[in-house]
């Protein structure tokens, strides 16, 4: 219970920030009953409200939290728009800090952003909500996000998340809209390394590696998979023998270059595509294989979002509130994601989040298990 517990006391602090007038109800009461929803494989705050009105789940509530008043349906919305997702978003970036602190080997951090579908048209504000996240690649945990503007916005966002993060020694990979002189910089300053893609908005330098890498003899490595019906077959370079790439300069840290090519065979039919990439760090042609790949795991993230928690689908008006609603999705995948980790690394998500929507008690166990990781409060005291 005293995990339980620090988690109001970590969301009553947000409560003394927001401005709302619900004398008799807490903001923060209605995020939690919406986070504790999302461990049920709920995915709409109709469902969610829906589901807290049960008898049982009431009982759960009030004896879990404390919560003994549900407010209405449209105020459980209107409360849910009080907190104001900037805050929500330092204190999400807080709390997953310190549980990476609690034994997570921060090595690989994939960064990409993403537009929710359903906002292009429907948010007051008249443009859809596009968040910039980062994802520790090795465990899963979702480690921060950030809005964007638009997709075109999204280099300079990418250089303000990493500030907020604690991406020491790290690896941060991302693909070639981040490939910019400024945010190699940005990485290097806060003592992280990057592997960033090259494509066309850098031609010279893509051109320039792509002659190196296919005209020299270059140490490689293979691994060949067999994936949905089809044989790949990736073969990784890379050099660190750079001195005579022009402008490299201009590249902080620059050390190493490299490409993959990928063979892709199905019914007897090959095809091929090379990608091709820099790096500050020194990297064996093995090394730059296994990080690159892993870039994957934020795209995987996102589709979690979508198949889990529906949220190319939801229908809400308030861009408040969409990115709150977003910040809680993440908040119940990491709780998730923690629980396969250490308890059951071979359960589904899926499977995990359904037993607790059919039993509460399996609900109170799984949050209890998080006794150790849930410090939010203390945090936003420091």
């Amino acid at each position: 219970m005293d995990g339980l517990e620090r988690l109001q006391e970590q969301l009553a602090v947000l409560e003394k920030e927001t401005e709302h007038k619900g004398y008799y109800y807490r903001a923060t009461d209605a995020l939690t009953i919406m986070i504790c929803g999302m461990l049920c494989n709920l995915q709409s705050i109709a469902d969610i409200y829906d589901w807290v009105q049960a008898e049982p789940v009431r009982d759960f509530m009030f004896r879990e939290f404390h919560i003994y008043k549900i407010p209405s349906r449209a105020q459980f919305y209107n409360l849910i728009g009080c907190i104001k997702y900037e805050r929500f978003q330092e204190v999400f970036i807080a709390w997953v800090e310190s549980v990476v602190q609690n034994g997570d080997e921060l090595r690989t951090i994939a960064i990409d952003g993403k537009t929710i579908c359903s906002t292009e048209k429907r948010v007051a504000e008249g443009q859809g909500v596009h968040i910039l996240s980062a994802v520790i690649s090795e465990s899963k945990l979702i480690l921060g996000s950030m809005p964007c503007e638009t997709k075109i916005s999204e280099p300079q966002v990418f250089r303000e998340l990493i500030k907020v993060l604690n991406i020491s020694g790290a690896i941060i990979v991302a693909d070639a809209l981040h490939c910019q002189k400024k945010s190699a910089e940005a990485v290097v300053e806060e003592n992280g390394d990057y592997i960033f893609t090259v494509k066309d908005n850098n031609p010279l330098l893509k051109e320039n590696i792509e002659l190196y890498v296919q005209n020299e003899e270059l140490d490689s490595f293979s691994r060949t998979e067999k994936n949905g019906g089809r044989i790949e077959k990736r073969t990784a370079y890379t050099t660190t023998e750079i001195d005579w790439l022009p402008n490299k300069d201009q590249w902080e840290n620059l050390t190493t270059i490299g490409a993959i090519h990928t063979e892709f065979t199905k019914d007897d039919k090959t095809s091929s595509e090379w990608h091709y990439y820099i790096s500050s760090r020194e990297l064996s042609p093995k090394e730059l294989l296994h990080h690159a790949r892993l870039e994957w795991t934020v795209e995987s993230m996102h589709w979690l979002l979508d198949v889990h928690f529906q949220e190319d689908k939801t229908k809400v008006w308030s861009t408040n509130v969409q990115m709150n609603l977003n910040i809680m999705r993440k908040i119940a995948l990491n709780l998730a994601r923690l629980y396969k980790n250490r308890y059951e690394p071979r359960a589904t998500i899926s499977g995990i989040l359904k037993r607790n929507l059919y039993d509460l008690n399996n609900l109170a166990n799984f949050l209890h298990n998080f006794i150790a990781v849930i410090q939010i409060t203390e945090l936003l005291q420091n």
